[in-house]
């Protein structure tokens, strides 16, 4: 498989960073000597040998009350791949950078309601801190980068503001874009691993991409990024509308479920700032899982992963699955 960004403890990540960095579901560790535990317990450093493929899953873990509960310990998971259970062997709670790309439908149907979500947008991109960075890709029947990844809030803010409604919907070719940027981030120290993300808002269904539905999700399967999606109805009550609607919360729901993200599907405009706070508290409150599979084959097979926990009342939700390396 292509090499991963790497999702790990920091003791892995001081030798990871300088190898090429790109999406999939499995990494090979580098060899580095047992380091030391740190102390409080946020994680727990392992050792590695040379050329084992490791698989990291971000886990969001919430109670009955749909709350982050953010102090568990490694013990408290449990993991499995095609019901095998496996041994947790990476486990972070450290608030890790992001890498996000932050997509927004400005379709002639988003017209009325660009301006507040542009408003929530802003206040999303506000909320990144000095250490993360964020694109902001706008889409309609083009798809325009308009701010490349930055950590400089007046830019992004500035880019948002340049959003203007017209055309029709190429969300698929957006979205493809997006991963194929995030493949480009490379970590050259620590400091630069990221968790990466895509936050795409839309009112409807795609009517122009050039690129299939299958492919765009095989993409996002193949990567590493957790994919929040954000389904604004439409006030229009038309038959058609409304088709083409369910068309869309169909495959929105589905990629945020294949990749551990999130779909949201408000009625209102007025709703999106709060949904992007619950998107970032989320982005902020997760682990970093991981484990070598049982599994030696390298047939580049579908395995499903389900996580576990021991605490009662909690529940997990990562990325379904991940695709086996094959060399």
């Amino acid at each position: 498989m292509h090499p991963l960004l790497v999702r790990t403890s920091i003791a892995a990540l001081a030798l990871a960073a300088a190898l090429p960095l790109g999406l999939s579901g499995a990494q090979q560790a580098p060899a580095t000597p047992p380091a030391e535990a740190p102390q409080g317990g946020a994680s727990v450093q392992p050792s590695f040998r040379a050329g084992v493929d490791i698989v990291s899953l971000n886990v969001t873990v919430t109670d009955p009350a749909q709350k982050y509960v953010t102090d568990l310990a490694q013990d408290d998971f449990q993991i499995f791949e095609d019901g095998v259970k496996q041994e947790v062997t990476l486990f972070n709670r450290t608030n890790l950078p992001i890498a996000l790309a932050l997509l927004v439908d400005t379709s002639a149907s988003m017209e009325s309601r660009l301006p507040v979500a542009q408003e929530a947008a802003i206040g999303f991109s506000r909320r990144l801190r000095p250490q993360d960075l964020a694109e902001i890709i706008d889409f309609d029947s083009r798809v325009v980068v308009l701010q490349a990844f930055t950590n400089k809030a007046p830019e992004l803010e500035s880019a948002i503001r340049r959003t203007s409604a017209g055309g029709s919907t190429s969300m698929y070719n957006a979205i493809y874009i997006a991963l194929k940027d995030l493949k480009k981030a490379v970590a050259t120290s620590t400091d630069e691993i990221r968790r990466q993300a895509i936050v795409v808002l839309s009112d409807g269904e795609d009517t122009s991409s050039l690129l299939p539905f299958e492919e765009v999700l095989d993409l996002a399967k193949r990567s590493e990024t957790a994919i929040y999606a954000i389904g604004l109805r439409s006030s229009e009550s038309s038959t058609s509308a409304s088709k083409g609607f369910k068309e869309a919360e169909f495959v929105l729901r589905q990629l945020s479920q294949e990749t551990g993200g999130r779909a949201f599907f408000p009625s209102q405009a007025t709703d999106l700032n709060g949904i992007y706070t619950q998107i970032a508290d989320e982005l902020s409150s997760q682990y970093t899982v991981g484990y070598t599979s049982k599994n030696p084959k390298r047939d580049g097979a579908w395995r499903r992963v389900v996580v576990r926990l021991g605490r009662a009342g909690t529940t997990a939700r990562t990325k379904l699955g991940y695709f086996a390396p094959t060399r």
